[in-house]
């Protein structure tokens, strides 16, 4: 066993389900040896594939935590073929507090791999994930959304594959997921990928990692979780993991490179004048600033410095300078 301070309080090598926490030490004032606990469930049955399936990464994004929570709660362990691992709540102390960064310590999860095994209690999450959980791993899953300052539409994510055989896994999962967008990165993953994102730490451990961006605005709608639900289960299906599932007709995906981000320059009120899926060209007005502070001044208006469409848009009203408002992406065949 690599290096940990954390707990586990579920055996990943028992049959059938079991459910408990990663205790993740954490000693203060009011609990001098208490700990921080991270909800894991595990459902296995016989030989197979191991999937991790991660949710709350950032505490302020919701349809994977519920959609993983009801994964883990109605999927009968005898209806799996191998093993799944379920952490709705990985970086509980921001899941719990609806914050993106722990309130702990103020560590942003997806941003803490690779970590210190004697580090903050999210560095201790992080190297868990990586030198404990993507060890057993064939497979990961980490679900996300725009959280409480961007807002996407359903939007599959994947890395172009390290070699052939993983590229064409990959571009089954996205198949299986069946997402409107693919957000299709352009280069990345591997065994020496410097990512300090859990598909980074998935990626160093040879596991082929995918992951969503599902909403955000820090709401959640069940047209969304239905479609991050209906994607979970169509996945391990494809992996041979849910083999009596009966999946549906797939609707299509839109495969799409990120262009860019459009950034604020002035601080006001933000209203946003084109939203996700919007075509945009250099020079499209985009959005405008308001300065309800300064009577004598006009809104700033925001132009796309780039070709394709948004991705996603700011959900925020409040704006100041360095804040990102839209997300600019391309479709994969133009050149």
């Amino acid at each position: 066993m690599p290096e940990t301070l954390i707990t586990s309080e579920v055996d990943y090598e028992a049959e059938g389900r079991q459910t408990g926490y990663l205790r993740v030490p954490h000693s203060v004032t009011r609990s001098a040896y208490g700990f921080i606990p991270v909800p894991v469930t595990v459902l296995k049955n016989g030989d197979g594939p191991t999937m991790v399936l991660m949710g709350g990464t950032h505490g302020d994004e919701y349809e994977g935590q519920i959609a993983i929570d009801r994964l883990a709660k109605n999927v009968r362990p005898e209806e799996i073929t191998g093993r799944v691992i379920c952490l709705p709540m990985l970086n509980f102390p921001a899941a719990d507090a609806g914050l993106r960064c722990s309130p702990i310590d103020e560590g942003n999860l997806n941003r803490a791999f690779p970590a210190d095994p004697r580090g903050t209690p999210t560095q201790l999450i992080a190297h868990y994930v990586e030198e404990v959980l993507m060890p057993m791993a064939d497979y990961a899953i980490d679900l996300h959304s725009g959280g409480a300052s961007l807002l996407y539409p359903p939007t599959f994510m994947r890395c172009p594959g390290w070699t052939e055989e993983e590229a064409e896994m990959l571009r089954k999962l996205q198949d299986a997921f069946d997402l409107p967008y693919a957000w299709v990165f352009t280069g990345g993953g591997g065994p020496n990928s410097s990512a300090r994102t859990t598909m980074g730490a998935a990626a160093r451990k040879g596991v082929v990692t995918v992951n969503a961006e599902l909403g955000g605005g820090g709401a959640m709608t069940s047209e969304i979780l239905a479609l991050a639900e209906r994607g979970l289960r169509r996945c391990l299906h494809a992996v041979g993991m849910l083999p009596g599932y009966e999946p549906d007709g797939t609707r299509g995906t839109r495969e799409l490179h990120i262009q860019g981000l459009v950034y604020a320059y002035d601080r006001g009120v933000f209203e946003p004048l084109l939203g996700p899926g919007d075509a945009v060209e250099p020079g499209t007005i985009l959005a405008a600033i308001h300065h309800p502070d300064d009577p004598t001044r006009a809104p700033t208006e925001i132009a796309s410095g780039y070709d394709g469409m948004i991705l996603a848009k700011r959900a925020l009203g409040r704006v100041e300078r360095g804040d990102a408002l839209f997300q600019i992406a391309r479709d994969v065949d133009r050149p």
